[in-house]
């Protein structure tokens, strides 16, 4: 069975938690993804995503000057490299996530995606 080390992304993209949303919204763009990982140092605080960006320009208007601290999902769930991907996709459809960090013990490794799930059914044929 395929496990989430065999299709998740190696490269993060990171921010620190006082990085204004519109500098964390611009590198979601420029890298065609569709969320940022929070860090203090080695220390994953968070995640922020699309959908937090929706729901901050909708409560104010000026919220792009804000840190994504104020906006992210704190403590994230996360996944390890082993964890089997039907359970990752189970994760993040009962807790409607599109994306989850991957980490070995206290290291952050990966991020894995819908997209990705996407592709490890097409692969397998399920």
């Amino acid at each position: 069975m395929a496990a989430v080390a065999d299709y998740m992304s190696r490269e993060l993209l990171v921010v620190e938690p006082d990085a204004g949303l519109a500098a964390a919204a611009s590198l979601m763009a420029q890298r065609r993804v569709g969320s940022v990982l929070v860090i203090d140092g080695q220390t994953l605080l968070g995640i922020f995503t699309e959908r937090d960006i929706v729901r901050a320009v909708s409560h104010d208007v000026m919220a792009m000057q804000e840190p994504v601290s104020d906006w992210m999902s704190r403590s994230p769930i996360t996944v390890t490299p082993e964890t089997p991907i039907d359970e990752a996709r189970r994760l993040m459809l009962d807790h409607h996530f599109r994306h989850l960090p991957v980490k070995q013990g206290d290291e952050l490794v990966g991020m894995i995606s819908m997209r990705d799930l996407a592709r490890a059914s097409a692969e397998s044929g399920d």
